[in-house]
């Protein structure tokens, strides 16, 4: 089955951007017609986040992030086995990344990349330019992780899993001056969590970030790849906020990193991967708010 499945994915690679992006657009169509888990729990996050919106207004934001969630799914095999040649041409434009080139020269840097827009192309991005290491979380369909893996690894980077040895080898590669690559942003299993505000609601957010920034005295950077319209390809950005730095408390780093988390969502609110129960786990005496 696994070499079946990992058959598919590398003959569907070869698929055009444009085109997947088009098979994308129906089957968001179709998540947004038909009754799904995609669209639940997309509707309940965006009326959660966006109470300001109108009845019109947030159905055509479901209909827009569905649209999304169906080209993120058609991209992603495209994203994790592309050339070094095709990967480039993907990429339209890169905004701010002297940002991440002044601070790998001067210090290790933790380079977070939130589930929104093509996170993946701003993984392969980064290990294209820079020494890298990798924090990742096994997928669930484990006949995956080989072939999640080795995409992930072609251009250099080395992948660790988010236990207690990969965290020792993060912190490692950060005081030889290498980047930590994490996605931040989801409920998190283990190794410490904080409640922070997002979008007003306190979501339960990984402290591992900030632990990494502090211990490994880094820099903390952060890379977005907004995706186009028409199949177009991606555009890059980097940003730095001042409120996130080694010498902060793990709490304010926590909370800036959801300030930082819901800035860039508000840039492409529909880029954001909302099917996603961010607010799973709440506080003591919270109700739940998904069914």
């Amino acid at each position: 089955m696994a070499v079946l499945t990992s058959a598919l994915l590398r003959l569907y690679a070869v698929t055009p951007l444009p085109l997947a992006h088009l098979l994308g657009l129906l089957l968001g169509v179709l998540f947004y017609i038909v009754p799904n888990h995609h669209r639940q729990i997309s509707a309940i996050n965006l009326a959660l986040c966006f109470p300001e919106l109108s009845k019109m207004l947030h159905q055509w934001y479901l209909l827009l992030t569905l649209i999304e969630t169906g080209k993120t799914l058609f991209e992603t095999p495209i994203l994790l086995l592309a050339s070094k040649t095709r990967l480039r041409r993907m990429v339209r434009s890169v905004h701010q990344q002297q940002l991440a080139d002044r601070a790998i020269a001067q210090q290790g840097v933790v380079m977070a990349t939130f589930h929104l827009g093509a996170w993946e192309m701003a993984g392969a991005w980064c290990s294209l330019h820079y020494p890298m290491v990798t924090l990742y979380r096994p997928p669930r369909q484990q006949q995956l992780e080989q072939l999640i893996r080795d995409s992930r690894a072609r251009f250099g980077a080395r992948l660790v899993t988010l236990d207690s040895r990969g965290i020792r080898t993060s912190l490692q590669a950060l005081k030889q001056g290498e980047m930590i690559g994490i996605l931040p942003d989801q409920d998190p299993r283990q190794h410490g969590n904080l409640f922070a505000p997002l979008f007003g609601i306190d979501a339960n957010t990984m402290t591992l970030y900030g632990r990494l920034v502090q211990k490994g005295g880094a820099a903390a950077l952060f890379c977005t790849a907004e995706r186009l319209s028409f199949g177009r390809g991606f555009r890059l950005h980097f940003s730095q906020p001042a409120d996130i730095s080694a010498t902060e408390s793990l709490a304010q780093i926590t909370a800036a990193l959801n300030r930082e988390l819901e800035r860039q969502i508000r840039t492409q609110p529909t880029q954001y991967q909302w099917s996603y129960k961010r607010f799973r786990t709440r506080p003591p005496d919270h109700p739940p708010l998904y069914p």
